[in-house]
């Protein structure tokens, strides 16, 4: 890397200390995050900031701003506002695609028997299941012995959850039918609003989350509330602390920490807080740990109530059997707990995959010139091919040399910045899915066409891929191309690294390096060496800080001055890319002081005037940049990558910020002329190899460092790697396929 003439040298991997930082989220504000009050909900500024949440960089835990508006976190307001429009827009065909997959996951869950009576304590299969978790974690005796029992049935109690097996060989696997397209869900009516608003005002939370948990909780939500005041926890941002104070406003004495309806809550809010860090599941004595921490008084029988009744899945998958038959030879295998909507999701994923790696080969690929990603495609329905930005080419080549063949093949992007940068005949993984853009479906519903390249692969949270595998038609062809180093889906699931490390398909490497010093300086990332490169056309900046103040100082006078000048990219094509949303150099501040020097304004609307650079997040872990054209009656009107979007008032608050300064997790599958990766010292924790990765890999002609971390950075790239994901991906693809030699 080069360093500019006022400052030193950035420091390299051999300088790094002996221990590494603790490892935190992308999202991490880089600041101390103080406890919220638990006597009750003061106001809505103790909700968690909707946006955060939904571009998928928000740290469950996170304070909110104290200036937060919840006013506008009402999604149902949004999908009423959406309904006076003529036609739906690709993103409400996204999330009505999304709504339709977790309503099967309601109607699964319906139909399962009453649940224990509230305040019953264990007994019978309860019991047994406490007994039987207790004993496979504790090794004394093998998970068979437990998870060995009937599957479930409809309308009728289980004895115990049915973990997936191993499938045995099948006969030819049978896609699945693909559900009619969901329609969007009607706003909840002025009526249920309104009482769920009496509701909330009696418990001291606040009303502009009425119109949140009416949508949520549906037209008996008022009722709902009062019998359990614990199922606020459902509403996306609220914590355990403000519901505990929702519910001793409303049920007073009769309010303690081992209720029942307290504990079930506790544990599906402890999984979805999981999910949103990128965990499809959970260790059953991590959960029991985290229940222990909320003053639960019996931690075991509590998370055996929610097992009872039906509120969590308990797995234990790739158990083998001892050759000599001796139980007490078999190590100890850990539970799994999981929520109904990531098992389906997951088991319906590793059933497509499956499906399509058994297609068989197809001898219409030999009229093509035989590259090495042309023969795993004629040999398998599922490949795996891995490289770099420039590597990109080859499966985009793979899928002219298909339509050259009389194929019908589509390539798809994770961001419509990646799709623009392809080409017009390049689509997003949410238009194809919405079904805005494509090849439309045949009549049973499948993807017309016969090969399908997702690139930004790593990018696939494990629903969005279930949706895309289970649209593939029988005989068809899918290729997940991405580039390992990169952050994982800012949804749960780690699909692409899963699929790699499951070996049960052929993958190909790409030998093609990214060109320029960028490239030479992100490779040697891949492999942990922050290296010196050479830049004799200030490719690659350095430029020192000492603190956060001055670091805002100096990206400002980068994105406004320096790079248009230098470089010729202007401020409009330059990205800023930090750690987190908080913090003094954090999103926020980076974008009020770019704001202020590139396009001043009163922000009359909701903060936003004409000609801001915003960040769109129609849909958890997707982020649509693009800049304000106008304020109307009908919401914010944005242009984002050529496409005119807009937002209803109600949604602005919650879905849309300033897009000056991005996350890396935001920016991940984009890329700009110049980016400029700011990381001042408070940042310093949240470093690792995958987000240095790919902060610095979104420049594709310029990289500015704004420094001040010292050798924080190289200790990250040499000795931090991605934080693990709990997730069953991996052992189910074995269990369903033999790995790849």
């Amino acid at each position: 890397m080069t360093a500019p003439s006022e400052g030193t040298p950035p420091p390299t991997a051999a300088a790094r200390r002996a221990e590494p930082p603790a490892e935190e989220r992308d999202s991490a504000d880089g600041a101390a995050t103080p406890t919220p009050d638990t006597a009750e909900v003061a106001n809505s500024a103790e909700v968690a900031n909707s946006a955060e949440v939904a571009d998928g960089t928000a740290e469950p835990d996170a304070t909110p701003d104290t200036d937060a508006d919840t006013s506008g976190t009402s999604d149902a307001a949004a999908t009423d506002g959406a309904e006076k429009a003529t036609e739906r827009s690709e993103t409400e065909a996204e999330l009505a695609a999304q709504r339709e997959l977790r309503a099967r996951i309601e109607q699964r869950k319906a139909e399962k028997a009453a649940p224990i009576e509230s305040g019953a304590k264990l007994s019978g299969t309860a019991a047994d299941l406490l007994a039987a978790v207790r004993a496979v974690e504790s090794g004394e005796k093998s998970g068979t012995a437990f998870f060995d029992s009937p599957a479930r049935s409809a309308g009728k109690t289980p004895t115990a959850p049915a973990p997936r097996r191993a499938a045995p060989t099948p006969a030819e696997p049978v896609r699945p039918r693909i559900p009619e397209p969901a329609t969007a869900p009607r706003a909840a009516a002025a009526e249920t609003v309104t009482a769920v608003r009496a509701v909330l005002t009696e418990g001291g939370a606040p009303e502009a989350l009425a119109a949140q948990v009416a949508e949520v909780l549906g037209e008996q939500a008022a009722d709902a509330l009062r019998e359990d005041p614990w199922r606020l926890l459902a509403v996306p941002g609220v914590r355990p602390e403000q519901a505990d104070g929702f519910a001793r406003a409303l049920l007073g004495a009769e309010c303690g920490p081992g209720d029942e309806r307290r504990t079930g809550a506790l544990v599906g809010w402890q999984l979805e807080r999981a999910a949103l860090q990128g965990h499809t599941a959970l260790e059953s004595s991590v959960v029991r740990g985290a229940l222990a921490e909320r003053s639960v008084p019996d931690p075991d029988e509590a998370l055996q109530q929610a097992i009872a009744e039906g509120a969590v899945l308990v797995f234990q998958d790739g158990i083998e059997e001892a050759e000599d038959g001796d139980e007490s030879a078999r190590p100890p295998v850990p539970v799994l707990l999981g929520l109904d909507r990531y098992a389906l999701a997951e088991e319906s994923l590793a059933d497509g995959l499956a499906r399509l790696a058994k297609s068989g080969a197809d001898a219409r690929w030999e009229a093509t010139e035989p590259t090495e990603l042309v023969r795993a495609v004629a040999a398998s329905g599922l490949v795996v091919h891995t490289g770099g930005e420039a590597a990109r080419t080859e499966p985009v080549a793979l899928a002219e040399a298909a339509r050259a063949l009389g194929l019908r093949a589509v390539v798809a992007a994770h961001s419509e910045n990646g799709s623009r940068r392809l080409g017009p005949a390049a689509v997003t993984v949410a238009g194809l899915l919405s079904g805005a853009q494509g090849p439309g479906r045949d009549e049973d519903g499948a993807f017309a066409l016969d090969l399908l390249v997702v690139l930004d692969a790593p990018q696939l949270d494990v629903e969005t891929a279930a949706m895309l595998v289970e649209s593939m038609p029988d005989g068809s062809r899918l290729v997940l191309s991405g580039d390992p180093g990169v952050l994982d889906s800012a949804g749960a699931g780690r699909v692409f690294a899963d699929v790699l490390a499951a070996r049960v398909c052929p993958q190909t490497a790409s030998r093609t390096p990214d060109p320029g010093p960028i490239g030479e300086l992100v490779s040697g990332i891949g492999i942990g060496e922050l290296n010196q490169v050479a830049g004799p056309g200030k490719e690659v900046v350095i430029v020192p800080v000492r603190d956060a103040g001055e670091a805002v100082h100096r990206t400002v006078q980068l994105v406004a001055d320096s790079v248009p000048r230098a470089i010729g990219v202007p401020a409009e094509q330059t990205q800023v890319i930090t750690v987190g949303h908080g913090g003094s150099a954090g999103t926020r501040a980076l974008n009020a002081a770019l704001k202020q020097r590139l396009n001043p304004g009163p922000g009359r609307f909701g903060g936003f005037d004409p000609g801001d650079r915003v960040a769109y997040a129609p849909a958890l872990g997707r982020t649509l940049p693009g800049t304000v054209v106008s304020a109307e009656a009908d919401g914010l009107h944005l242009d984002c990558e050529g496409t005119p979007v807009v937002v209803p008032k109600e949604r602005v608050d919650s879905a849309v910020r300033h897009g000056w300064a991005l996350t890396a997790h935001q920016a991940a599958g984009m890329r700009w002329p110049a980016a400029v990766v700011v990381l001042p010292g408070d940042a310093a924790q949240g470093l690792s190899r995958p987000w240095v990765y790919t902060a610095f890999s979104r420049g594709e002609r310029h990289l500015s460092v704004v420094h001040g971390v010292d050798q924080a950075l190289p200790r990250a790239v040499a000795e931090v790697p991605a934080q693990e994901r709990t997730t069953r991906l991996r052992t189910l693809l074995e269990g369903l396929l033999a790995p790849a030699q």
